[in-house]
């Protein structure tokens, strides 16, 4: 099946935008026309089979003069939000005789009837209220060219509400909008010279949203209010909650619960938050690799605007959750470093500790545990820049920033990730929720149960470690990665796992020393006291085996091992371990 959007012209001179998106909520089809035999043939393969096409023109209009009865009640709940309808009467030309909204679904044999349960319909919507009610807007966007608005603000305006379709990826039901047409559009706003540039792509924008008002009435019907009737004229669009007030007008004193502004700051901000959260995970990947921690993934997401959008205005027991949303949503960045087991998890943390500001730290498996239950376990923290890197430039665009990290094995990852897609994105029948929360709770003993296990198995596997490691080329020079980790393994037979790739990375670096062989690697390690190294290093968690040697081959060959090409991209962090194996006096070599 597919949902059509049509934002209509009142006539063909001017463009009218279309967009199709599938039963999923992909986008499937945005483009701009002006004639009606241009919509009838653009829309042509998507209308044959079972489809909705929804229309943001009038289908129905009967009455001589004033609103419509459907324009009156709409604009009871909408008016105050900036979302009224303007009047549809036959004394106007464009409505006189058959709205050109009724004439294209004739055109296209479709049934107008809201009621209708045939597989090819037409409804009449209006994107305004839709955005109020869906996206829980203070008041309208204001993307409309009208007197007083310089395209810089129409800009700003119209990227918010690109930025809360784009959120609608995890929304029930969801709008998919990552192709290169939606690509092409965004793009369009971005650079726009002229206000007329951007009225063609508001157009294509707001059929997207008709096009998703016509998916959500079929899918959410309980929250979709239909005002007005077949006979007299009518206009679908989801329900306005009943908790949501309007942003006040003009000037106000103390503080003011504008979500709305908050939303729009946020929009216009979040290009930057997406570098930010690159920039967090590569410093937190520094961090872990560094200490040679064997790590699963590290992954980042940068708050989508309709998120943002939502949180902003929830509220408890009528009032707003957050009086300043863009300072009290925290996790407008968030990290998620997923480990093996759960003794790693700790490790993480603690060294984040030593290498971030640590704001807040929150245990929910413990949390969870203290109140005699098993269910939702992670390690929640939240950081920003430690002063000590806010010189670096590599991360002076994090001064001031901060993000949540979720810290969690991959068991319990994969439990959070499975109950989270079961109790928000399906339906639980009433009837079922005791018996779905008593196997969620068995699952969640069971894999903390397998996590002990997995814990035990790799402490007894550290000393005859063995690790699968990919080989190389025939004519690559360096010693087998996998030689390397088997030899490591006896090396260092209290190491833990590292990364494989980090087995191919530190072959290459013993190359650039010069070594070309175990035996040569082997008298290199022997003359190194290791004793001494371990004590200066003083690791506060088992260090990788690749860390281990990374950290003997510095002690030997100082200065040289730090201006080796392959550790271009670290030599602050080196000289810095170089400087604490030379203990008090920096100058001295070991």
């Amino acid at each position: 099946m597919h949902f059509v959007g049509v934002d209509l012209a009142w006539g063909e001179r001017k463009p009218s935008g279309l967009a199709v998106i599938d039963e999923e909520g992909r986008l499937l089809h945005v483009s701009a026309v002006r004639t009606d035999d241009e919509i009838v043939t653009a829309l042509a393969p998507y209308v044959e089979g079972e489809c909705l096409v929804a229309i943001d023109a009038p289908l129905i209009v009967t009455n001589p003069t004033g609103n419509r009865p459907a324009e009156a009640r709409l604009n009871r709940d909408f008016a105050r939000f900036d979302a009224g309808a303007y009047p549809a009467n036959t004394g106007k030309p464009e409505f006189r005789e058959q709205p050109r909204g009724a004439r294209v679904a004739t055109r296209l044999k479709l049934d107008m009837n809201p009621r209708s349960g045939r597989a090819r319909r037409a409804i009449e919507v209006y994107p305004s209220p839709a955005t109020v009610a869906l996206f829980r807007l203070g008041r309208t966007l204001k993307y409309k060219n009208k007197s007083g608005r310089d395209i810089e603000q129409l800009r700003a305006e119209l990227m918010v509400l690109i930025g809360l379709l784009e959120g609608l990826a995890s929304a029930v039901p969801p709008l998919v909008v990552d192709g290169e047409p939606w690509r092409a559009l965004r793009s369009a706003v971005e650079t726009a010279s002229r206000k007329s540039e951007l009225r063609v792509v508001e157009d294509q924008v707001d059929a997207v949203v008709c096009a998703y008002v016509g998916l959500f009435a079929t899918r959410c019907p309980a929250q979709t209010t239909t005002y007005g009737d077949f006979a007299t004229g009518y206009i679908v669009t989801p329900t306005l909650p009943s908790d949501l007030v309007p942003t006040p007008r003009g000037r106000t004193t103390g503080v003011v619960h504008d979500p709305g502004a908050a939303v729009r700051e946020y929009s216009q901000r979040q290009a930057e938050l997406r570098s930010a959260t690159d920039l967090f995970v590569r410093l937190v990947t520094s961090v872990l690799d560094d200490a040679g921690i064997n790590y699963l993934t590290i992954t980042g997401r940068t708050k989508s605007v309709a998120s943002f959008a939502s949180k902003a205005t929830r509220t408890l027991e009528g009032r707003p959750l957050y009086r300043d949303p863009l300072r009290e949503i925290t996790d407008q960045i968030g990290l998620r470093v997923i480990t093996y087991v759960h003794s790693d998890v700790q490790a993480v943390a603690g060294l984040l500790d030593d290498a971030v500001e640590i704001f807040d730290d929150r245990d929910m498996g413990q949390e969870t545990a203290s109140q005699g239950r098993f269910g939702y376990a992670s390690r929640h923290l939240l950081i920003g820049l430690d002063p000590g890197r806010e010189d670096q430039p590599d991360y002076v665009a994090l001064r001031g920033l901060r993000a949540q990290v979720q810290i969690r094995t991959v068991l319990q990852h994969a439990w959070a990730e499975f109950e989270h897609d079961i109790r928000y994105k399906g339906t639980i029948p009433d009837a079922h929720v005791p018996d779905f929360d008593r196997r969620f709770t068995l699952a969640a003993g069971l894999l903390e149960l397998a996590d002990q296990e997995f814990s035990t198995i790799r402490d007894r596997l550290r000393a005859p470690m063995t690790v699968a490691i990919p080989e190389p080329g025939g004519d690559d020079p360096r010693i087998s990665p996998r030689e390397l980790a088997a030899f490591l393994a006896g090396q260092y037979a209290d190491a833990g796992w590292s990364r494989t790739e980090h087995y191919t990375w530190i072959a290459g670096l013993v190359l650039e020393l010069g070594i070309t062989s175990l035996a040569e690697l082997g008298d290199t390690l022997r003359s190194i006291e290791a004793e001494t190294l371990a004590e200066r290093m003083d690791y506060r968690y088992p260090p990788g085996a690749v860390r281990r040697l990374d950290d003997a081959l510095l002690w030997t060959y100082g200065d040289a091992y730090v201006e080796l090409r392959g550790n271009a991209h670290r030599v602050p962090a080196l000289r810095a371990r170089l400087s604490r194996m030379r203990g008090a006096d920096p100058s001295s070599r070991p």
